[in-house]
């Protein structure tokens, strides 16, 4: 099957008529609109990676385990080591998509300069065109209206043949010369102008193909361009995805190295206060406490008294 171009498609059987040249014209201002929205879409989503990248290295500073000991210890050091370095690669995925950005930015400036040209040039062969087809048809209106005149006054000439008298009828001859010679030389001026506007014609017919494949090889440049920058783009989110993965995966290697029996061993060896509990309160009752010492009489010691005796009755 045969392949379709621009320079086959976009043409107008109105001579004065752009019609086809500004339905590319739009569609490459369409295309340059996709890629303005591409870009900025690309660029809010370096400011949200470089976002959340500034949301991951703040939170990789808050307190994590700080009390934690041994085995678990190490592994929530590392849990926050690569939440860092995590936040720190959506830093550089952000300063990357900034680089694709400033890519695009530099692909639409190149293409507008590229176009702006095609674009004047064509421009002024449509007006050329335009002004020597107005120029052309007043020329033919002019023409048109001479070989009337022309007519007329042979036919006037003609019926006044045997009515008129010698002095008339060179009147008349030599108004019939007169109309014949502007015709001669409207058509003259009417037959140059049509042979300038076939060559003009030729001319824009050429310039307009060149410009249609100008166009068009910049419409298949652009759609690989945003093309391959998708493409990459998504290369790039994956590859951010697979490195949060392999820091991820050194968390979960310590964590796998964990022993939550040696973390017990560790805390007791590392805080132990005895292995003896405390001897149990023996009960105390209060009464027997309280006689003891009156149950136990110690002797009287030498140079002491006594108690006073009771005294006796007198008969």
């Amino acid at each position: 099957m045969k392949e379709a171009h621009f320079k086959d498609n976009f043409w107008n059987t109105e001579i004065t008529s752009t019609g086809g040249y500004d339905s590319i014209i739009q569609h490459l201002n369409d295309g340059k609109k996709t890629c303005k929205e591409i870009e900025d879409f690309i660029k809010a989503r370096a400011a949200i990676e470089e976002k959340y990248g500034k949301d991951l290295l703040n939170l990789s500073k808050r307190v994590c385990g700080q009390s934690e000991v041994n085995s678990l210890k190490r592994s929530l050091d590392v849990f926050k080591l690569q939440v860092e370095n995590v936040g720190v690669a959506h830093m550089h995925l952000a300063q990357t998509l900034r680089e694709e950005v400033k890519k695009m930015e530099e692909f639409r400036e190149r293409q507008k300069d590229a176009r702006k040209k095609v674009e004047l040039h064509m421009e002024a062969f449509h007006k050329q065109k335009s002004t020597q087809f107005k120029k052309t048809m007043e020329t033919k209106k002019t023409y048109e209206q001479k070989c009337r005149d022309k007519e007329e006054a042979e036919q006037t000439m003609n019926r006044n043949t045997n009515t008129s008298n010698a002095k008339q009828q060179e009147k008349l001859y030599q108004k019939s010369q007169q109309t014949k010679a502007a015709a001669e030389e409207a058509d003259r001026m009417y037959s140059h102008n049509v042979s300038l506007l076939e060559k003009i014609c030729e001319d824009w017919q050429k310039e307009h193909v060149r410009a249609c494949e100008v166009f068009e090889s910049q419409e298949v440049e652009r759609k690989n361009f945003l093309r391959n920058m998708v493409w990459t783009h998504l290369n790039q989110l994956s590859q951010q995805c697979v490195t949060s993965d392999e820091l991820y995966e050194e968390v979960r290697k310590s964590l796998e190295q964990c022993s939550i029996q040696k973390d017990i061993e560790y805390f007791i060896d590392l805080r132990r206060t005895g292995d003896k509990p405390p001897a149990p309160v023996p009960y105390e009752n209060f009464y027997n406490t309280q006689r003891t010492p009156a149950a136990v009489r110690p002797g009287l010691s030498a140079g002491r008294r006594g108690p006073l005796p009771n005294p006796t009755n007198v008969q």
